[in-house]
């Protein structure tokens, strides 16, 4: 007798995908990035400058160069989440200059330890930020009337403050007062690399990036940033705490704002009244050639960081180079527009794909 084994069908096979197209979506999602255009420039810069300096090619340079960055970049992360969120703070720049001023005549004047002027900064710098963010949400006046009115206000309280106290337009010298050197170890201190010497700075930039990439990209206020700056109203019909999102995001641009006041305090052991006017504009445009775009809604910390580093490459390459320092305005504003127009495309480009 013959027995037949019955077979089963075998199931269908997915046509394989082409090259081609499996190419094209790893290209469109790269695209997609926000911080890929400013990847591709900061890797044009640097090879430009280290064919054309060669003093760029140095481990001293490379030093140089990444402590410049870490001075812009600290501020320019939370002054993305902020731009992502759909707000602007023209404030940040004099908001440095009024912390560390405010520790160092507070602790000079008073003969206190310098750590009650940090923790006391710290206070001062926080109330900042929540009152441009109250005033922001309540009023519903843009945000860039409210912080350029506080920057009018804090650049005249640096000035008339300090020359009022000291007599000069400058804090006095706090290098010798009790908890500088332990102040001076976290926020100014050296770091030996063994190849090279880094400020502390750099390192502490690199954290507040991921801390910033970690906020936006795994958690939940993360989604609720981009939702507040994309659509406020959708946002809100859905839950999103906006108000709160919102005066959060300007608090952290005035901590960060602090850290980076604390740093100069302690490096250099007095602070000039009038410094950080037109360090905001620095600050979003590293956010800006990094992808943030500014109707909000878009961005990433990474690549407020790749801007800083363009920026702080570009400021030292000159130097290194011999060029004309002047020039470098004109090289800010070819930067900006172009990152602005270079955005918008792959912004549109994403939305298309989807």
């Amino acid at each position: 007798m013959s027995s037949s084994v019955a077979t089963q069908p075998s199931p269908p096979t997915a046509p394989p995908v082409a090259p081609e197209r499996a190419q094209r979506s790893l290209l469109g999602r790269a695209l997609a990035r926000p911080e890929t255009g400013a990847l591709v420039a900061a890797i044009v810069i640097f090879i430009f400058f280290y064919a054309v300096a060669p003093t760029f090619r140095t481990f001293a340079a490379a030093s140089t160069y990444l402590y410049a960055s870490s001075t812009i970049g600290i501020v320019a992360v939370g002054v993305a989440l902020l731009m992502i969120g759909g707000e602007f703070d023209l404030s940040s720049g004099v908001q440095v200059t009024t912390t560390a001023l405010f520790a160092a005549i507070l602790c000079f004047q008073l003969s206190l330890n310098m750590w009650v002027g940090v923790v006391l900064s710290l206070v001062v710098a926080l109330a900042i930020g929540f009152i441009n963010g109250w005033l922001v949400v309540r009023t519903g006046i843009p945000s860039f009337l409210v912080t350029l009115s506080t920057f009018f206000i804090l650049q005249g309280l640096n000035l008339g403050v300090t020359k009022l106290v000291t007599g000069a337009v400058a804090s006095s010298d706090a290098s010798q007062l009790d908890g500088f050197s332990s102040a001076k170890a976290i926020f100014a201190s050296d770091l030996d690399l063994g190849v090279m010497t880094v400020k502390v700075t750099v390192l502490w930039w690199l954290a507040f990036v991921a801390v910033g990439t970690w906020l936006l990209l795994r958690t939940r206020v993360g989604n609720w940033i981009f939702a507040a700056g994309g659509n406020p109203a959708s946002a809100r019909a859905v839950g999103v705490p906006v108000r709160k999102v919102k005066i959060g995001l300007f608090m952290g641009v005035s901590f960060l704002a602090w850290f980076l006041g604390m740093h100069l305090l302690f490096n250099f052991n007095t602070v000039q009244a009038g410094i950080g006017v037109g360090n905001e504009f620095i600050y979003i445009i590293a956010a800006v050639v990094g992808g943030a775009l500014l109707t909000g809604g878009y961005g990433s910390a990474v690549g407020s960081a790749l801007g800083a580093f363009i920026f702080g490459m570009t400021t030292q390459g000159i130097v290194y180079a011999g060029w004309d320092p002047n020039w470098f305005k004109t090289f800010l504003g070819v930067m900006l527009l172009g990152a602005v127009l270079l955005n918008q495309y792959v912004k549109s480009y994403a939305e298309r794909r989807h």
